[in-house]
C-alpha cells in the first residue's frame, strides 16, 4: 500500500513530535515514511520531466548532457525546498557523487537479495531510525525499477551515439546492461531527529 501526502512539513512535524515524546514504535515511523515516499516521488517526477523534456527538444544525446549537468543541482534544490536530505544511489554507479554510504550499501544488498527471492522491485522500501555520533536520523530507501526513458541509457542495448556520450561524460560508468524492471538503484532520504 502506498501513502501519499500533499505537504511534507506536517508529516515531518508529526513524526518529530512522536520522537520527542518517547516510546516510538514501528507504526510511529509511518508519518516519516510517508514524507520520505513523497520526497522520493517528487524527485522522480522532477528528474523524469527534465530528462524527457530535453530528449523531446534536442534528442537523447542532449538528454544525457542535461541529466549530467542538472540532476545533482535539481536534487539539491528539492532537498532545500523540503528541508530534508533526498537523493539517489545505486549498487552500479554512473555518477560517483551518488555513491552509497555504509547504511545505503547494506540496504541495496538487501534489495538485491529480495529481488533474487522474487520480490518486485517497485514494491521495495526500507526505513529505520539510526543512532549516530550526531544523534538519531530517520533513514529511508525506496527501490528504483528500470523503466521508461531510463532504459535508453541504462539498458542492455544502448545506441552507439548514446554510448559515446556516456563514455565521454562518465568514464567509470557501471550503470548499464539493465533489463526493464531490474533494480536500478534507490531513492534515499535522511531526516535528522
Amino acid at each position: 500500500m502506498t501513502h501519499r501526502i500533499s505537504r511534507t512539513a506536517p508529516a515531518l512535524a508529526l513524526g518529530l513530535m512522536l520522537f520527542a515524546t518517547g516510546g516510538v514504535q514501528a507504526t510511529d515511523l509511518e508519518p516519516l515514511a510517508a514524507t520520505a515516499r513523497d520526497a522520493s516521488d517528487q524527485l522522480l517526477e522532477l528528474l523524469k520531466k527534465t530528462v524527457t523534456k530535453a530528449a523531446k527538444e534536442k534528442g537523447p544525446v542532449y538528454a544525457i548532457e542535461t541529466c549530467n549537468t542538472k540532476a545533482l543541482p535539481l536534487t539539491k534544490e528539492l532537498s532545500e525546498k523540503l528541508g530534508i536530505d533526498v537523493g539517489r544511489t545505486s549498487h552500479k554507479l554512473r555518477q560517483p557523487k551518488n555513491a552509497p554510504d555504509a547504511w545505503e550499501t547494506k540496504v541495496l544488498a538487501d534489495f538485491q537479495a529480495r529481488v533474487a527471492a522474487g520480490e518486485k522491485v517497485k514494491d521495495m522500501e526500507f526505513y529505520e531510525v539510526v543512532e549516530g555520533d550526531d544523534g538519531q536520523t530517520f533513514r529511508y530507501m525506496k527501490a528504483i525499477p528500470l523503466g521508461g526513458v531510463c532504459y535508453n541509457c541504462h539498458g542492455d542495448k544502448i545506441k552507439p551515439d548514446l554510448k559515446a556520450k556516456l563514455d565521454e561524460l562518465y568514464p567509470e560508468d557501471k550503470a548499464r546492461g539493465f533489463l526493464p524492471g531490474d533494480l536500478r538503484g534507490a531513492f534515499t532520504v535522511k531526516m535528522k531527529m
